[in-house]
């Protein structure tokens, strides 16, 4: 099929989704949608056109686990990522030893990604990526209309959406039993709703800005010669490389591997380093001239592409999935900080989420809306989770001592809770999520939770100057019992545990709740001796963990009590059956002139 017919300027049609928006977001929901909701009449409208340039680059292209599982699991596309983009190899974390010499990477304290992810994941092109995938899902049937949202009219509950288009020569109305803003920060139902959350205050204190360019060609021996026998097994180019400083972190990554073009780009605290300091391309590389030369080297040899700045980087939304049968997804929804490249991650959790509201809507479930309104608030407290891990980052990202035992904390949660939670499915499950939002309430949210109370221990740190020393995620010695952030507590990955429900979340968040707590009692003597180890503040603290350990035990035993008769995969289970049939024959078949005999 050609997919130049389906580019259309056509009366209103009625749709049973409509997704404003061709970006990221846009496109994979609706892969997600075709494949996963046989029939589906699905509109996508874009003012961008069918060809995607250097004009549509955009940040982001950084993946992890769950965005990546997301991308080749759900939507096919391992071949597509393996094929057309470049491979990822972690992240990487680098301190200057003096912020006065910064010309190599002698100059940095590092913290380099030990051996490639047990789970593949890559850096993406996402004009190329969006360019591809859209075309994929009109070669799936879906309509493309080229043109602008000029307005949208809202209906409460199953009455059907309007949306006006204005295309080249003529506006036209579609009308959509879902309608799904992936519109990026045009805003369109944020607008609409009066949605939106801007306030610092009301996202944790975050007042950040960013500015990014593009370079290709450049000689990355600069970073690395790529000769290293003695150091770690994955590659230091194709990691996430993160240059902090005070107030400032950097990323570079490459988006291309023919031309060797990397995007780098800062993240800035607005109270320390002003916009109109860092808004110029000519401002970008003087700052980093001097405080990250290494990197100003790299981009001086080779040649720029492109330049952006956002001044206002961070916002939130009130809702994400409403029982009025409208969802806004990607940066339409919110944007905290692409430090651990939260946003496609948040992105490929919503859209599972939006398709099965979706799939259970049309198919008239009678438990549907109560799915609309558990998924909506499992979204906006993993959100908020993300957003809560970003706050206090213009104090603590330049010290090494205290960022790393920092970032060691959030690696914990995300191996031991996140990760096997999205293997399992288990965010669909209205269950788990009434659990989820009680443990993230306590951990986080209340006013003595354990990580508000972690972070006053930060700042207290960096305000002293007190060093702690170095806390490396990527290792396993920096625990008891062999402890290494990315440890499996249920074998998911190794015995093929993809199907929902069959990953045994709670043993990891079990697990990862007991290692807090050493986590904890290390980082306290570290700080403050035995004394402070042992205070009663202190054994508090662990006591929770402890007892929050002891009770996600008890969810562990009663899932395995629950899935006991089950496999832990369908299809090598009936393999298994299968081959209790075989027997071989020390034969081969015909062929050539016997054959035809």
């Amino acid at each position: 099929m050609n997919v130049s017919e389906n580019l259309v300027s056509v009366p209103a049609k009625v749709y049973d989704v409509v997704v404003m928006g061709a970006g990221f977001a846009g496109v994979c929901q609706a892969r997600h949608l075709l494949l996963k909701v046989p029939n589906l009449q699905i509109a996508l409208i874009d003012p961008r056109s069918l060809e995607r340039s250097d004009k549509d680059l955009k940040v982001g292209e950084s993946t992890v686990e769950i965005s990546s599982m997301f991308m080749y699991k759900e939507l096919g596309l391992y071949e597509y990522l393996i094929e057309h983009h470049c491979p990822k190899h972690g992240l990487s974390f680098h301190w200057p030893k003096n912020q006065s010499q910064t010309e190599s990477c002698e100059d940095y304290f590092h913290i380099w990604t030990a051996s490639p992810p047990p789970l593949e994941s890559f850096q993406i092109n996402r004009a190329k990526f969006e360019q591809d995938v859209l075309k994929m899902n009109l070669e799936m049937g879906a309509e493309f209309y080229n043109g602008r949202v000029a307005d949208v009219n809202l209906t409460v509950q199953d009455e059907l959406h309007t949306v006006k288009v204005k295309l080249a020569k003529e506006t036209v109305e579609l009308k959509a039993k879902h309608l799904i803003d992936a519109a990026g920060r045009s805003f369109i139902l944020g607008k609409k709703t009066d949605n939106l959350m801007f306030d610092p205050e009301q996202l944790y204190g975050i007042n950040t800005g960013s500015s990014w360019l593009r370079v290709k060609n450049i000689d990355r021996t600069i970073l690395d010669d790529g000769y290293d026998p003695a150091n770690s097994a994955a590659s230091r180019y194709y990691t996430t490389n993160h240059f902090f400083g005070h107030g400032h972190w950097i990323w570079m990554l490459p988006i291309e591997r023919n031309e060797r073009e990397l995007s780098i780009g800062i993240v800035y605290h607005k109270n320390i380093i002003p916009t109109s300091e860092i808004n110029k391309i000519n401002k970008f590389k003087a700052f980093l001239k001097a405080n990250h030369n290494l990197v100003y080297n790299i981009i001086e040899s080779g040649e720029t592409v492109d330049f952006h700045n956002l001044p206002r980087l961070a916002h939130m939304s009130k809702k994400i999935i409403s029982q009025d049968n409208w969802y806004i997804l990607g940066d339409a929804a919110h944007m905290f900080d692409p430090f651990y490249s939260s946003g496609l991650v948040l992105t490929a959790l919503s859209i599972e989420s939006v398709t099965e509201a979706i799939r259970s809507k049309l198919a008239q479930e009678p438990d549907a809306r109560q799915k609309q309104a558990d998924f909506n608030q499992f979204l906006l407290t993993n959100a908020r989770t993300y957003n809560f891990f970003c706050q206090k980052h213009e104090k603590h990202l330049g010290n090494a001592s205290v960022m790393s035992w920092r970032t060691y904390s959030e690696n914990m949660l995300w191996f031991g809770v996140l990760l096997p939670m999205y293997v399992g499915k288990w965010f669909l499950n209205s269950e788990f999520i009434s659990h989820f939002v009680k443990i993230a309430n306590f951990l986080f949210f209340a006013q003595n939770s354990f990580f508000n109370n972690l972070h006053r221990h930060f700042d207290e740190l960096v305000d002293d100057q007190v060093h702690i020393g170095l806390m490396d995620f990527t290792r396993n010695d920096q625990l008891l019992f062999g402890y290494r952030t990315s440890k499996e507590f249920d074998h998911y990955l190794g015995n093929t545990k993809f199907e929902p429900l069959r990953c045994n979340v709670f043993a990891g968040m079990k697990a990862t709740m007991f290692y807090l707590s050493l986590y904890y009692l290390k980082f306290r003597f570290k700080s403050y001796g035995i004394l402070g180890m042992l205070s009663p503040r202190s054994l508090f603290y662990v006591f929770q963990l402890l007892s929050l350990s002891a009770y996600l035990a008890m969810g562990e035993k009663i899932h395995l009590f629950k899935t006991r008769h089950l496999p832990d995969n369908t299809f090598v289970e009936k393999m298994k059956k299968d081959f209790k049939n075989y027997k071989y024959e020390p034969k081969l078949q015909p062929w050539g002139e016997k054959a035809q005999a």
